[in-house]
């Protein structure tokens, strides 16, 4: 391959509408995960700190498998194991079936992650705190979505906020799960146009802009919200 080939954008602007159009598959499954993966994760947090030692062991156990499990297997899980052996279909369009496949293997790992971190904001919370709340009558769960987990919220946007920029990295193996997403995308150009240095900068690009505001966005409500001790 000569240096003008190398170095054409041509190929960008050709398929500039599809890149597009994968780099938005790539923000639904990111934003989808993220909100699942933020739900879950505190469910399961709320179980690892829980007085039933059965709900305990229930939140390790799951944290002990996915945070050890690499994603790609997870998500081949959520394809061979959920579609093809137990016959999962959401839906009967084999893009849309495949998005939802990809969304449910990222959030499920992904939540382990935000567990974890979650975790780690509630042990900083005073236990003086939560005693008090008991001492007023709250249950458990009142106290800890009254009192701890709002704090533990604050204390961990930080955290939380590097989980989320590796989930939107973690995209980019969505394919294991028959999502078509961006750098499927890059992948099918450099297979198409051959491996240019512009089409990887297109790519690259793409990533940081969507990478680098969420890294931004969550250092500035760090700020704004943290916990005053």
């Amino acid at each position: 391959m000569n240096l003008h080939a190398l170095l054409d954008f041509g190929p960008l602007q050709q398929e500039f509408g599809t890149v597009m159009k994968a780099f938005w598959g790539t923000i639904r499954l990111a934003l989808l995960s993220g909100i699942g993966s933020l739900i879950l994760g505190t469910v399961l947090a709320a179980m690892r700190v829980s007085p039933t030692p059965v709900l305990r062991g229930a939140g390790a156990l799951y944290i002990y498998i996915f945070r050890n499990t690499p994603l790609t297997l997870v998500l081949l899980f959520c394809s061979l194991g959920l579609s093809d052996t137990l016959h999962l279909q959401i839906s009967h369009d084999p893009s849309t079936n495949g998005f939802w496949l990809a969304t449910i293997g990222l959030t499920i790992y992904t939540a382990s992650f935000v567990c974890e971190s979650l975790r780690a904001g509630i042990n900083t919370v005073p236990l003086g705190q939560a005693e008090a709340a008991r001492s007023i009558g709250l249950t458990f769960t009142q106290s800890l979505r009254l009192v701890v987990l709002p704090q533990a919220f604050r204390t961990v946007i930080a955290p939380l906020g590097s989980v989320f920029i590796a989930m939107i990295k973690n995209t980019t193996v969505a394919l294991a799960a028959g999502y078509f997403e961006a750098s499927a995308q890059m992948k099918q150009m450099f297979d198409t146009y051959g491996g240019t240095i512009p089409i990887f900068l297109g790519f690259a690009i793409g990533f940081m802009v969507l990478t680098l505001p969420t890294g931004f966005f969550f250092g500035w409500l760090s700020k704004r919200l943290a916990v005053a001790r």
